[in-house]
Order: structure tokens, then sequence, then C-alpha cells
């Protein structure tokens, strides 16, 4: 269900889609139905699976911080930094881009700030913690 999470762009109605596919597979899991009314606290603590955000979160943070410390001209780290320069912006509210929630949480200097492995991993609590307060 999370193959290739580290490159999506977490949005509230993403989070909210996984949510609740995520309680339903629990649900299908202990053999709960809807009409049971169980609250999803319970069947958290009854299955003990990591919350699917928390997840999704952790692994692009982590993605983030490899992309940040490639030293060679790989695609990726380009693609990641690329500005398209003839093209105009639609009209309305943009796109969210999967660069805009590591931006919010560490600022436009947050590759410099990924090199320092052991800093990115302390500032990973926070940037999860931002998508769990967000979401819920």
């Amino acid at each position: 269900m999370t193959y290739g999470c580290q490159t999506w762009s977490l949005t509230k109605a993403t989070t909210q889609k996984l949510r609740v596919t995520q309680r339903a597979m629990e649900r299908k899991i202990l053999g709960i139905k809807l009409a049971n009314r169980v609250k999803w606290g319970q069947i958290r603590k009854r299955t003990q699976i990591q919350d699917i955000v928390d997840f999704v979160a952790k692994q692009k943070w982590k993605w983030a911080g490899d992309v940040a410390r490639l030293k060679d001209n790989r695609w990726t780290l380009r693609v990641t930094e690329w500005q398209p320069r003839n093209s105009k912006r639609s009209r309305g509210r943009q796109a969210r881009r999967w660069l805009d929630d590591i931006v919010k949480t560490k600022g436009n200097m947050w590759s410099r700030d990924a090199r320092d492995r052991d800093e990115w991993r302390r500032d990973a609590e926070g940037y999860i913690l931002q998508w769990m307060d967000r979401a819920s």
C-alpha cells in the first residue's frame, strides 16, 4: 500500500484516504464490521499496527535526507531542484509539491541541514508530529 510513498505529496485528502483504507484493512483482519461500532482506537490496540501516515511521513523524511546527501549529479537531485523556465503557472491554488512539506518544516536551506545526519534524524520527529496533528 505504501510503495513509492517517499515521493508522494502529502495532502490532507491523501492522509484521510490512507487512514480510511488502513482502518478498513484492520477491521477486515479482526473480522469486525462497521455495524459493530467499534472505535478505531480499540482496533489499533488489538492489531498493534503502526499508523500509515506516521510511516509515510518517516519514509518521506528519510528520502529527502538521502536525496540531499547525494554528491554526484543524479537525476533525483536534479529533478528535486528543477524549476520550469518558460511555462506560466496555471490560475488558482497551486498544486502541492513534494518539496513543500519539507520546506515548510525546515526552510529553504533544508538540503544543507540534511547533510548533517544526526540533526536530520532529530528533526524527523517534528516533521512527523506535524502530519499527525494535521491529519487527525
